[in-house]
């Protein structure tokens, strides 16, 4: 079929012609047709981080108590870049890799306990994850307890030897030691790291109390304080004797001060009421015995001692009274008649160091201890022995015997060693600065055998240093561990230099603490130190 002829007639134009008009037609088409931008097909996302956790732990790693306004400190190690939370939601940061020596994905955080906060012994809960959807979960290995002020957790110490540190740090010696408690006193816990509990012993001050030295006593008790009654102070043949009567037994401290001599024992949670102190006959070594209210739940005993050289003292209760009972010197300063105990270190299983030769220090302390006992049986001083053969004798167990056995004077034998062969000398060792000058005169002679000076050491932390009750010092004759020193020691001869060296140590300070002479005696007595 074919276009009609009026049809035919439109499209009869000539060849150019209709080619120009089909151009136009298709330039005006595209010009007028719809842009189309190309889209960019968007990137495959990758997928978040897999949440590992490879540690989450309490700070410090161990079990603890927390009371209200103590911080519970977390750490968490795990994949960095994730929000991470613990104790039920509470935010973890995440600490730039300069804050944590160039790792990524520690995480650290802090609560502070508050009052009505409710924990009993739980392991702390983590979590890390993109969201709380997507979060794994771990839980510190450490058990976490919130103690609640209104329900007082008390304690009661047990055993001879309880004692009281200043805080929770250790090293080879143990940790710093605020000094020994009777037994049976009530103590207030406020908190535990580990083995050691925290003790309130004051509005202010704190000790911390092993584990293994007190008694948990069941809920329901007062946190321990007392008035304080009146005194009696009064003396017999061998100790003056201050007692203060309380209505139970408290925790103490005591501090033995020069310059001048005085005993310094503050009771914790007790509040005067002390109206008189009875001074009774027979004082010799006390003279001025007074108290301060120091704060509102620490009461001070000052005793001012007639001594400048302090012979030792013990604390102790009888009943609920405290009893301070202060030693005498003796009667004659002098190695004839004085009580001497030697203490040679180590023994039996405990071997002590060992020298390059394979010289053991429990057979050279016991070699030098018998040479120093001979010297001064044959001064004529009484001389009382911790071990006599190569025995194992537990520390605890010395101080107890020597307590009981109740020496003038004690000199524990010791030998010395380091990581370096170079290290050489002689030292000597002392806790309270008021046993100080025994430590110094036996130093200036074991110097005199021509042992190099290694030094004199004060605040020594070590058991047989402990006691207050006698005189104290301790004698690291030479270092093991250097070839010379080592020599000196496997010697006989040289052993025998070392106890005479010793034995005039001990009379040097005799000697000094009789030039010294009493202190502040009232008129009518006379000292007895010639």
């Amino acid at each position: 079929m074919f276009p009609s002829p009026a049809l035919r007639g439109a499209f009869a134009l000539p060849v150019p012609m209709l080619l120009r008009t089909l151009l136009s037609l298709l330039l005006f088409g595209s010009l007028c047709a719809p842009t189309v931008v190309a889209q960019k097909r968007p990137l495959a996302q990758s997928a978040p981080p897999q949440p590992v956790i490879t540690s989450a732990e309490t700070v410090p790693a161990q079990d603890q108590w927390l009371q209200p306004g103590d911080r519970l400190q977390v750490r968490l190690l795990g994949t960095p870049g994730l929000q991470a939370s613990f104790l039920a939601g509470k935010p973890l940061i995440e600490l730039l890799p300069a804050q944590a020596q160039g790792k990524r994905g520690v995480y650290q955080g802090t609560y502070v306990v508050q009052p009505g906060d409710t924990l009993r012994n739980r392991r702390i809960d983590f979590k890390l994850g993109p969201d709380d959807s997507t979060a794994v979960v771990a839980f510190s290995r450490n058990q976490i307890r919130f103690l609640n002020p209104s329900e007082p957790q008390l304690a009661r110490t047990r055993g001879e030897l309880a004692y009281l540190n200043y805080g929770l740090g250790e090293d080879r010696l143990g940790g710093a030691k605020m000094g020994y408690l009777d037994s049976a006193v009530v103590l207030h816990l406020t908190g535990r790291v580990d083995n050691q509990y925290r003790v309130q012993l004051s509005e202010t001050q704190t000790a911390r109390v092993p584990q293994d030295v007190v008694r948990l006593l069941p809920p329901g008790g007062f946190v321990p304080s007392s008035l304080t009654g009146s005194w009696s102070v009064q003396g017999d043949s061998t100790y003056d004797y201050v007692r203060v009567p309380l209505t139970q037994r408290l925790p103490y401290r005591s501090q033995l001060l020069t310059k001048p001599g005085r005993l310094v024992v503050d009771i914790f949670g007790a509040t005067s009421n002390t109206n008189w102190i009875t001074q009774r006959d027979g004082l010799r070594e006390l003279g001025d015995v007074t108290y301060e209210q120091v704060q509102p739940d620490v009461f001070r005993l000052v005793l001012q001692l007639r001594h400048r050289q302090s012979w030792g003292y013990h604390i102790g209760y009888r009943g609920n009274t405290l009893e301070i009972r202060v030693k005498r010197p003796p009667q004659k300063l002098r190695l004839r008649g004085l009580t001497v105990a030697i203490d040679a270190g180590h023994g039996g299983t405990n071997m002590g160091t060992t020298g390059p030769t394979g010289a053991r220090e429990k057979d050279l302390t016991l070699a030098i201890a018998l040479k120093l006992q001979r010297e001064l049986e044959q001064a004529g001083a009484r001389v009382l022995m911790t071990r006599t053969t190569d025995a194992t004798v537990d520390n605890g167990d010395r101080v107890l015997l020597l307590r009981r056995l109740n020496p003038d004077v004690l000199i524990s034998i010791h030998v010395n060693s380091s990581g370096s062969t170079t290290t050489q000398g002689t030292s000597t060792y002392y806790r309270y600065v008021a046993f100080r000058p025994l430590s110094v005169a036996l130093y200036e002679q074991m110097r005199g055998t021509g042992l190099a000076g290694f030094g004199n050491v004060g605040s020594f932390n070590f058991g047989l240093n402990g006691p207050t009750e006698y005189p104290n010092a301790l004698v690291e004759t030479a270092f093991v561990s250097n070839p010379d020193d080592e020599k000196r020691l496997t010697s006989p001869q040289f052993q025998q230099r070392m106890a005479e060296a010793m034995k005039r140590g001990l009379e040097q300070f005799l000697k000094s603490t009789r030039a010294k002479g009493p202190r502040g005696w009232l008129l009518g007595e006379a000292a007895t130190n010639d």
